[in-house]
């Protein structure tokens, strides 16, 4: 019999060795020795999480172009693999090679989600890089992280050597030509962080000192070296139908969360509600081309086998040739029995048609996203979304076959009251009603409503990030208020109530708004036994509370206080395209529940003209409005 090799060994303890072994379909494979750089890409959750990130997908095509360059990936081990690295001594190993992350040029981190803040440890402890960049020497990687989370960087800031803020089209290729010089020239490390220094969009955070005043709120945020920049801007792809998008996508062998085909329509998003951090951050709106999506469509189903194609967009119905792109795609793979989804899709009539052709009706239920059940709080949020709208859009629905309804609601927004959670449970009750005035006769069946609630958490660069959040208490009350109102209605039993944790949230909320004082409590909560903390089996709040004993620091400073205007915040110095007096009138408006038309109904002035394209310039009439609607 032969003899195990350690890898089969290994592979032998855990629950899904395909998580580890690479050889996905469409992994490209170069020989380390002909590159001048090797760039470990990371997820830092399970591998079925980070199959389905379409960003890593975008930038390991874009490296791997590069002749010089040799793109690999590494994911969080589960918790099995995870024991057997730190048993056996194993340094974690990148898919494609199987060679340890520790020997590669760079480690580069995607940040989705606040929640994945322990598993960063996880990934640089069992690569044996240091913790803490501080403490790296010539022969460690370069770690970089970006990502949405990267636009507060602070809470992260002592283990990473840079950040990158914005899109990854933009100045990677600048960064790893400055590496490959820096290398032929006989640079130190930090001689390469000062000219990334240098690079718009590129923030090296030890090259800033951070003072603070007495009540714990940020003093001074000031560079330290000559190369640093004052403020760092984000840099945005401008023209999404002239750059990279990968043709050959890579096919997981194991189920991932998205086992699709990922076709990504737009960037940015014109609704402005005052929640959103991504509708803030990816500003402008800008399309990709319906002919070079139609093209990239037909080659990734060609080359993956996948049987479904996602429409990817935070408002997909703003996309101007939806029309076109949703029929294109409906008539080319009828008969291959492929499926078309369309998530962040307005139910109007044209959503139903396409979703009646592509969808299973009895199967399929259509979600709804009113995030607020009263219309006083939809224009607090700025919403942009009417009671009659919903209801209207549910009777269309219910009268083209459906009878399975998801509505989505957050608890916790500023200026909420009893009220307004009472008419989370008002508002799925007349949902239900609108279905039971069609004739017995023509209903599918009995009507079913799922109404889900998740706690509103602030986030940065959103009119939000100066408000108070809910204590863990409040949240509670909060939700039994729900509950006991939902149980009142006289549809109860067609209304199923489900909600998210608050205690994640308690948690959520501070690493989204937090400081570098939170460097020292990741450490401190992950030599505690934190890791996967967003898998609710392995999430540990008790340690966390031992944690920020230790450390002397509390959540109440980091979420349950209102900010002032003028108060620094950790994020300040980054300019991301919305500047701090549009966010600062936005939160006035909301307080006074004025609404904001979108961005083609009329310009606010958020600052993302800036970028010269986009919404921003479309052709428009005398009153404003674009000429361009979808």
């Amino acid at each position: 019999m032969r003899k195990l090799a350690l890898s089969d060994e290994i592979l032998m303890q855990v629950e899904k060795p395909a998580r580890y072994i690479g050889n996905e379909v469409n992994m490209v494979v170069k020989n380390p020795a002909d590159v001048d750089i090797r760039f470990c890409m990371c997820f830092p959750d399970v591998y079925e999480i980070g199959m389905s990130h379409l960003g890593i997908q975008i930038l390991y095509d874009m490296f791997n172009k590069r002749e010089d360059t040799y793109c690999e990936r590494v994911y969080s081990p589960w918790m099995d693999m995870d024991k057997v690295l730190r048993e056996k001594n194993i340094p974690l190993f990148a898919l494609e090679s199987q060679q340890p992350v520790k020997d590669f040029d760079f480690l580069g981190i995607t940040l989705q989600y606040e929640m994945c803040y322990t598993n960063v440890l996880q990934i640089l402890d069992l690569s044996q890089i240091p913790l803490k960049a501080a403490q790296r020497t010539e022969e460690h990687p370069i770690v970089i992280g970006g990502g949405p989370c990267s636009y507060n960087p602070e809470p992260l800031a002592d283990f990473f050597d840079i950040f990158y803020i914005g899109e990854g089209e933009t100045v990677y290729d600048q960064l790893l030509d400055a590496y490959k010089e820096n290398k032929k020239n006989g640079g130190t490390r930090i001689q390469f962080l000062e000219k990334a220094a240098e690079i718009e969009g590129l923030y090296v955070p030890m090259f800033y000192d951070v003072a603070y005043n007495e009540d714990g709120t940020l003093a001074s945020f000031e560079p330290n070296n000559t190369h640093a920049k004052r403020t760092i801007r984000k840099q945005v792809e401008m023209n999404l139908s002239d750059t990279f998008y990968p043709e050959k996508p890579l096919v997981p062998y194991v189920k991932a969360v998205q086992d699709r085909v990922v076709l990504e329509i737009q960037r940015g998003c014109i609704r402005g509600c005052r929640f959103c951090q991504a509708g803030m951050l990816y500003r402008p709106i800008r399309e990709r081309d319906v002919e070079f999506l139609k093209e990239r469509a037909v080659a990734m189903i060609k080359n993956t086998g996948h049987e479904e194609i996602s429409l990817s967009s935070l408002s997909s119905s703003d996309y101007s040739q939806l029309h076109d792109l949703v029929y294109y795609l409906i008539d080319t793979f009828k008969k291959e029995g492929v499926n078309i989804s369309l998530p962040s899709l307005r139910i109007d009539a044209f959503a139903l048609d396409v979703m009646s052709k592509v969808q299973d009706i009895k199967k399929s239920s259509l979600t709804f996203a009113p995030e607020a059940g009263s219309q006083r709080l939809r224009n607090v949020i700025n919403k942009g979304l009417s009671e009659e709208n919903i209801l209207t859009g549910a009777m269309s629905a219910f009268t083209s076959g459906w009878n399975k309804v998801k509505l989505y609601f957050m608890l916790g927004l500023p200026t909420e009251t009893e009220d307004d959670i009472e008419q989370i449970a008002v508002l799925s009750d007349k949902i239900a009603r609108e279905y039971y005035t069609i004739p017995k006769s023509e209903r599918n069946g009995k009507v079913s409503i799922t109404t889900s609630t998740s706690f509103f958490v602030p986030k940065p660069f959103t009119p939000f990030q100066w408000t108070r959040m809910a204590k863990q208490e409040e949240f509670i009350a909060k939700r039994k208020l729900l509950s006991a109102k939902l149980k009142e209605q006289l549809n109860n039993k067609s209304i199923k109530y489900n909600w998210h944790d608050a205690e994640l949230t308690m948690l959520e909320g501070v690493f989204a708004r937090g400081d570098r004082k939170l460097c020292d409590l990741l450490v401190t909560a992950y030599n505690n036994g934190c890791i996967f903390d967003s898998w609710s089996e392995h999430f540990k709040f008790d340690m966390w509370v031992k944690s920020f004993e230790e450390c002397g620091l509390t959540m109440d400073f980091y979420n349950h206080r209102e900010r002032e205007e003028k108060e620094l915040l950790p994020w300040d110095f980054i300019d991301a395209g919305v500047t701090k007096s549009f966010l600062w009138r936005e939160y006035t408006k909301g307080q006074q529940e004025v609404v904001t038309p979108n961005c083609r109904k009329g310009c606010a002035g958020c600052g993302a003209k800036v970028f010269h394209g986009g919404v921003c310039y479309e052709p428009r009439n005398e009153a404003g409005e674009s000429l361009i609607q979808a």
